[in-house]
């Protein structure tokens, strides 16, 4: 199992998640990227990430809400094609 980055991140990329994790799994591209990404292969499951985040937007892979399942296919294709989950994010919350 692996932790999510949802919806409510868009356009906040709160790095406090990121200074907490002991194995580095957290990833965006600064000036490009809406939404900080977990590495589904990085993740050791350890939590250390969720209590940070000050918009409640990280979750365990069985827990994400119904309505932003579909965010942990989209973190694990950010490390395949940045560029499609880029678009798929802009797709899903416009500017």
């Amino acid at each position: 199992m692996t932790y999510t980055i949802a919806e409510p991140c868009i356009d906040v990329i709160d790095q406090a998640c990121v200074a907490v994790c002991p194995v580095d799994c957290i990833h965006f591209e600064a000036g490009v990227d809406r939404l900080l990404y977990i590495d589904p292969n990085e993740c050791i499951d350890c939590g250390a990430c969720e209590p940070e985040c000050p918009v409640n937007a990280i979750f365990p892979e069985d827990a994400v809400p119904p309505e932003w399942a579909k965010y942990t296919e989209l973190n694990a294709r950010w490390f395949a094609d940045r560029a499609s989950a880029r678009a798929t994010v802009d797709e899903w919350k416009p500017r």
